[in-house]
């Protein structure tokens, strides 16, 4: 799957404002009402990220979660990103 041009991620983007570029990479941070909401949804991402066998980098800092996204073996931003991304979003 090749990464998508810096058009397509502008564009995709706009279907979700939450999310944002940084470093090459799709990131959102989450912000939960406890430390145990956060990691409820972790475990949530997670067992989305196995089934697409596709696994974001995650940084867990007591009621915020930090998702980052890219397909390493792409080399950039790829629709397998935007798609987690999107199903992360629905979990909320």
């Amino acid at each position: 799957m090749p990464p998508l041009s810096e058009s397509e991620i502008s564009s995709r983007l706009k279907a979700l404002p939450d999310w944002k570029t940084e470093s090459g990479e799709l990131t959102r941070t989450f912000i939960f009402k406890d430390f145990r909401a956060s990691l409820a949804f972790v475990n949530q991402v997670g067992e989305l990220a196995e089934k697409a066998g596709h696994h974001p980098d995650i940084d867990i800092r007591y009621n915020r979660v930090r998702l980052a996204l890219v397909t390493h073996d792409a080399g950039g931003i790829t629709a397998k990103d935007f798609d987690l991304a999107g199903a992360a979003n629905k979990l909320v």
